[in-house]
């Protein structure tokens, strides 16, 4: 995008000063949006410029071509390579161009001779027009285009929302020009990439969690119920999101993925103790109230020991270094809460209604 910014807001168009303006004008719309900070507009300076413009009829008459033409000024001002000079092991290109009293003047490069086609040698000033002005000190351009960029960081809100509000604001308050146009660039881009692979990756997991359990079990009922924790686990990492930042960042979303393991673990320990005790005999009533109680010590364990190591993670978020552990940490820790204590209780009901049924048949 051009910037490390959060959000760039690139304006294209054909004039420099026409694109600075309008990028001073988005400028004074948004800085009053909420969360936005450090908006800034590419700085333009102008700097002196002595400009050199070739007129195409006068060349046309003395039988000097465009290119001849470009190629005679950038030899004579800037200077060509013509060979190298080696001294030693360093190497140093040989310039050559007029000396500084042929060209430190505007007067003395309007006096500068240049060939004709028949062999005559004319004023530069008879074909070209050459004058003191000023100029940007610097021209960007992106896709061939001219451009300016008006740099925004968010602090405070998502970055996904703020540049919703901004593409509104601009799009009802900025009246472009004919062949001007904006695009919006920056860090939320990469954002929206990441977690659109993030979001392929959950699915991904949940299936290859499924297949899984399907291959554990043989029963696509049972290998159901343990999925039950998945949204019990969800739970509390949406609540936890509310009632911290409120965002849902990259490293949130890592920690739901994270907390789709962790939360299945469960399920298979309370499950699969369940169908051990079926297979010794007991009937589906004393298989959960015996399996439940095994079960809880050490699904218990297991949260607690998680979630006290995850707690200094999720109290940190403040310090430097945190920005990433700090967010995973706060859903891993809501969701172990929520998926453990609803675990204990919606996974038995669910069992044994799948059981009670089967009992009937």
């Amino acid at each position: 995008s051009g910037t490390r910014a959060n959000i760039a807001i690139k304006v294209f168009g054909d004039d420099l000063n026409k694109l600075f303006s309008l990028s001073n004008q988005i400028k004074n719309e948004i800085e009053g949006v909420d969360g936005l900070v450090d908006i800034s507009v590419e700085q333009q300076v102008e700097i002196p410029q002595i400009q050199i413009k070739a007129n195409r009829n006068l060349l046309n008459n003395y039988g000097i071509s465009l290119g001849s033409f470009n190629e005679f000024v950038d030899a004579a001002l800037a200077g060509e390579k013509v060979s190298d000079i080696y001294e030693g092991a360093r190497t140093f290109d040989l310039i050559v161009r007029l000396d500084e009293s042929s060209r430190g003047k505007i007067e003395a490069i309007e006096n500068v001779l240049i060939d004709t086609d028949d062999g005559q040698k004319i004023p530069l000033h008879y074909v070209a027009d050459i004058v003191s002005t000023t100029g940007p000190n610097t021209i960007n351009r992106e896709n061939v285009e001219r451009r300016t960029i008006v740099s925004v960081n968010v602090v405070g809100r998502d970055q996904k929302s703020a540049v919703e509000e901004i593409q509104n604001i601009v799009s009802e308050r900025i009246t472009l020009p004919e062949r001007y146009h904006i695009e919006y660039g920056g860090q939320f881009e990469a954002e929206a990439e990441a977690s659109q692979t993030l979001f392929f990756a959950s699915l991904l997991s949940l299936l290859i969690i499924f297949l899984l359990l399907f291959q554990e079990f043989k029963n696509v009922k049972i290998a159901g119920i343990v999925l039950i924790n998945l949204p019990l686990a969800l739970i509390g990492g949406v609540f936890s999101i509310f009632f911290t930042s409120g965002i849902l960042s990259i490293p949130a979303i890592i920690g739901f993925i994270t907390l789709f393991g962790v939360a299945t673990r469960n399920g298979i320990l309370l499950v699969s103790h369940y169908k051990t005790l079926q297979d010794e005999g007991l009937n589906i009533y004393d298989t959960i109230i015996r399996g439940s109680i095994e079960r809880l010590s050490p699904i218990l364990m297991t949260a607690l020991t998680a979630g006290l190591a995850l707690i200094p993670l999720a109290m940190a978020g403040d310090l430097p270094g945190n920005e990433i552990q700090s967010p995973m940490a706060k859903v891993i820790l809501g969701g172990l809460f929520t998926s453990t204590l609803l675990n204990i209780f919606i996974v038995p009901i669910a069992y044994s209604l799948i059981n009670s049924k089967s009992e009937i048949k």
